[in-house]
């Protein structure tokens, strides 16, 4: 594939639109403004056609579709995403698939994702904060030079996390305390532990993060999988 220009891709995102997939999306609580119901599968392999595009990433950004939002996360360049590019665009974020893709693709492969994790995880707004939980999530699985105690750093604002009663939010931080009690045996105990600390606060919130955590983390399937 030659190289497209954003106007291109957008007509073409725009050509392959399902209005039924959009309501299926609306189900799962993906608000169908600016959403085209182009099919994530379609997204990565077009993604990987284009191939890393950090102007074209910016262009399709800009644009405010849902899709193209995706789309600039699988080609935008994590070399190039400035910390400000990259706090302008969690900012924008109005659903919670857009916040996870960009994190998965390309947040956690920037030079300063930890940087932010922490930073993001301390913010009002929903997305943001939800995007520092997802980072962490996500560094935990791909990142293979972190050490166990770059993890437990993260503890203090995983305890301060639970206490948040938004959805979007709570969800985020099951997440990052599952995947982080699942890259070995010894953060898979911590981790548990941590998670009885947080069904102590009391909440709601705070209760099911915990609950889940530790039927997961404590699941035969995952012990197996466990080494060191």
């Amino acid at each position: 594939m030659g190289i497209m220009t954003s106007n291109e891709v957008l007509r073409l995102l725009k050509s392959k639109s399902n209005p039924r997939n959009i309501a299926g999306m609306a189900r799962f609580g993906i608000s169908p403004k600016n959403t085209l119901g182009v099919p994530m599968p379609y997204l990565r392999s077009l993604g990987k056609k284009i191939h890393v595009n950090h102007p074209l990433a910016l262009s399709l950004w800009q644009s405010r579709f849902h899709e193209a939002r995706i789309l600039a996360s699988l080609v935008g360049d994590p070399a190039k995403l400035t910390p400000s590019q990259a706090f302008k665009w969690v900012r924008q974020i109005d659903s919670w698939d857009v916040c996870d893709q960009l994190c998965m693709n390309l947040l956690r492969r920037t030079p300063y994702a930890w940087k932010k994790a922490r930073e993001w995880s301390r913010r009002k707004e929903t997305f943001v904060k939800r995007a520092g939980f997802v980072i962490m999530a996500t560094l935990a699985v791909h990142d293979k030079e972190a050490s166990d105690s770059d993890f437990k750093g993260l503890f203090p604002l995983l305890v301060a996390g639970a206490g948040d009663e938004r959805n979007f939010v709570r969800k985020a931080v099951n997440w990052a305390v599952r995947q982080i009690g699942k890259r070995n045996r010894r953060l898979n105990q911590t981790c548990v532990a941590l998670s009885r600390r947080i069904y102590r606060l009391g909440n709601p919130a705070a209760r099911w993060i915990a609950s889940d955590a530790i039927r997961e983390l404590e699941s035969p399937a995952v012990r197996s999988r466990l080494k060191n």
